[in-house]
C-alpha cells in the first residue's frame, strides 16, 4: 500500500477536524488579542490544542494503515494510541495554562472591548465545531456498524467505544470544544455586557477544567488500548457465530479478541467433528481463517484446531 493510499485511508475526521480548529484559533486569537477577553484566550487555547492534537492524530491514523511486517507481524495499529498520548500532553499543558490565565483575571478582573467580534467569532466557532462535531458522530455509528436510534449524540455515546481511537478523540474534543464556545459567550456576555468582570476568569477556568476532562478521558482509552484490550461482546459474538455456523465445528474452544487500533486481532481453537483426516481438518482450518479475514474489522488471524472433547465451551 503506497503512502497516498494510506493518506485516503486515515482519519478524515482527524484531518478535518486539524484543519477546522486551525482556523478558529486564528480567529479566536485575532479576537482575544484586541478584546482582551480571559474567555476568548480560553477557547482560543482549547481550538489551538484541538488543532495540534488532531493533527498529530491524523498523522498517526495514516502511520496506523501500514502494513504487517516481519518485525511487526501483527500491524501497527496501535499506533494511533501513541500519537493520542502524544495529543493528551499538549491538551493537559494548554489546560494547565488557561486555569493559570483564568485564576489570574478572576483575581485582578480587567474590563474588555470589541464585543460583537468577540461573539461574532464564537458563533462561527459553534457552527464549525458544530459541523465536525456531528461529522465525528456519524463516523463512530459507521465505525461501530451501529445504527442511529434516537438522538444522534445518544448513539454516538453508546457506540464511541467500538469506535477507532482517532474518532473517540475528535468526538470528545469537539463536544468540549463546542460547549467551551457555548460557555465563552456566556462569560463574554457577563462580562461585557452585565459589568460582571469576575465571570471572565470564572468561565475561563471552567474550559480548563473541560479540557482536563477531554486529557483524562482521551488518556485513559488510550491506555487501556496500549496495554491491549478485548473487543466489545457483541464483535466477540459475531466471530464466534461466524465459527460456530460452518457445519465442521462442534463448537469453540477458546478464543480471544483484542483491539488493534480500528481493527481486532483473534485468536483461537476451535472443535471439529470427529473423524477428519489432518488434510481435510487443515483445509478447514484454512476456511474458517479466510471467512473471519473477510470480515472489514478483522485484521489478523490465527486459528488452531482440536478434535470435540465432549464437553461444551460456547
Amino acid at each position: 500500500m503506497g503512502f497516498m493510499e494510506r493518506v485516503k485511508k486515515g482519519n478524515t475526521s482527524s484531518g478535518l477536524a486539524a484543519l477546522g480548529n486551525a482556523f478558529l484559533a486564528l480567529i479566536k486569537g485575532v479576537a482575544a488579542f484586541f478584546s482582551g477577553n480571559g474567555a476568548m484566550f480560553a477557547t482560543t487555547m482549547h481550538s489551538l490544542a484541538d488543532s495540534v492534537n488532531q493533527g498529530f492524530v491524523f498523522f498517526g491514523s495514516v502511520l496506523a494503515e501500514s502494513p504487517p511486517s516481519n518485525r511487526f507481524p501483527t500491524g501497527f495499529g496501535r499506533v494511533i494510541n501513541i500519537f493520542c498520548m502524544v495529543a493528551v500532553i499538549v491538551v493537559s499543558v494548554l489546560a494547565y495554562e488557561t486555569l493559570k490565565e483564568g485564576w489570574h483575571l478572576f483575581q485582578h478582573p480587567e474590563g474588555s472591548g470589541n464585543l460583537w467580534l468577540n461573539i461574532g467569532v464564537l458563533i462561527a466557532s459553534l457552527v464549525i465545531d458544530g459541523a465536525i462535531l456531528i461529522k465525528a458522530m456519524k463516523e463512530i455509528i459507521k465505525e461501530s456498524k451501529g445504527e442511529k436510534s434516537g438522538w444522534l449524540i445518544t448513539s454516538a455515546f453508546k457506540s464511541a467505544g467500538k469506535a477507532s481511537p482517532a474518532t473517540r478523540l475528535v468526538f470528545y474534543e469537539d463536544l468540549v470544544a463546542t460547549s467551551g464556545a457555548v460557555l465563552a459567550m456566556i462569560g463574554v456576555l457577563l462580562s461585557q455586557v452585565f459589568g460582571l468582570l469576575t465571570a471572565d476568569g470564572i468561565f475561563t477556568m471552567l474550559i480548563g477544567i473541560l479540557m482536563l476532562f477531554v486529557a483524562f478521558r482521551v488518556g485513559y482509552d488510550n491506555m487501556v488500548g496500549l496495554i491491549g484490550v478485548s473487543a466489545p461482546a457483541d464483535v466477540e459474538n459475531k466471530l464466534t457465530d461466524a465459527l460456530l455456523d460452518d457445519e465442521a465445528v462442534v463448537d469453540i474452544y477458546k478464543i480471544r479478541t483484542i483491539q488493534e487500533g480500528r481493527t481486532y486481532h483473534v485468536e483461537g481453537t476451535v472443535e471439529l467433528k470427529k473423524g477428519f483426516s489432518l488434510a481435510e481438518a487443515d483445509d478447514i482450518k484454512f476456511r474458517l481463517s479466510d471467512k473471519l479475514l473477510r470480515l472489514p474489522e478483522v485484521a489478523d488471524v490465527v486459528l488452531g484446531i482440536i478434535e470435540d472433547n465432549g464437553e461444551k465451551d460456547q
